[in-house]
């Protein structure tokens, strides 16, 4: 494939703005146009054909990026990293499935951004529990589902009800919130030199009008929902049970009453819980690279 490094490339010293008018001189592709291309480089190892498919879809990847832009990272380092994984998707992109690029890239964009954000934040590192990156990953989306996107504090009434619904302590929900806040960059923000002409979000491709945002996070939720039921064969019927009971669960069962169904102590259950949670995810990992697919790591 062609090289990275022939790619626009984000910097500082660049700025965004210019990054963005760089990436919006490439043409859009027509159907027809972009499943010739694929075709070019699946039978043929085409470069130029593989650079012309990443290229067109460089405004994609800066948008999916700039919806992690609140997680205190270079906004550069976040679009290069969601540039990987479009290059990643184009390399094993099948022409033949019948869907767009675009359905298909995103995936992978949000994969390579996140592998990045897990590697880089302090407060979400190898090892933490999936509750956790859980709230890290989606406690704005949170927020916004029930109305609570004030700045500062959270109020206590929601506080509870977040920490219900995504599993953690409210203890968590205010610090991750604490951290966060103050992080956010409007696409709003007027760019465009002196002249001050347009915002962030005028630089943007919109997927709305294809529907291609929806289909995806759809596809993506029963490809992981199939990979979770096979996956669950390498477990015994304790381990299914008590993983199923704990991380599947709405609400989640506690320690306590695992503990007297299996007549063992709180902290075996939570070691069974924890290498239970290990084996299938390994088993989902192998399961997905068989179908093309990333699971990452944890």
């Amino acid at each position: 494939m062609s090289s990275y490094a022939n790619l626009p490339a984000p910097s500082p010293e660049q700025g965004m703005n210019r990054y963005l008018q760089e990436i919006r001189r490439f043409p859009m592709l027509e159907p027809q146009e972009e499943y010739m291309l694929a075709k070019r480089w699946v039978d043929h190892q085409d470069t130029e054909a593989a650079h012309k498919l990443v290229t067109s879809h460089l405004r994609l990847a800066a948008k999916i990026a700039m919806g992690y832009r609140g997680y205190g990272l270079p906004q550069a380092e976040v679009i290069s990293e969601a540039n990987v994984g479009l290059m990643q998707a184009v390399k094993r992109f099948d022409p033949e499935k019948g869907f767009r690029l675009a359905t298909y890239a995103m995936w992978w964009i949000r994969a390579s951004i996140q592998e990045y954000i897990l590697r880089s934040w302090s407060l979400v590192k190898l090892g933490t529990t999936s509750a956790q990156k859980k709230l890290f990953f989606n406690l704005r989306k949170a927020k916004s589902r029930i109305g609570a996107l004030e700045e500062g504090d959270l109020r206590p009434e929601n506080v509870k009800r977040l920490a219900t619904d995504l599993s953690v302590t409210e203890t968590e929900v205010i610090d991750m919130n604490r951290r966060m806040a103050g992080a956010d960059a409007s696409l709003n923000v007027t760019i465009g030199g002196e002249d001050g002409s347009g915002s962030w979000q005028d630089w943007l491709e919109d997927e709305d009008a294809d529907q291609a945002s929806s289909y995806a996070d759809r596809e993506e939720f029963e490809a992981r929902q199939t990979l979770l039921m096979g996956a669950m064969d390498v477990l015994n019927e304790r381990e299914r049970d008590i993983l199923t009971e704990r991380r599947l669960a709405e609400p989640p069962v506690t320690l306590e009453e695992l503990s007297a169904r299996y007549d063992v102590s709180r902290e075996r259950i939570r070691q069974i819980e924890v290498r239970a949670f290990e084996k299938l995810q390994d088993r989902m990992r192998v399961l997905a690279r068989d179908k093309g697919m990333v699971i990452p790591a944890r």
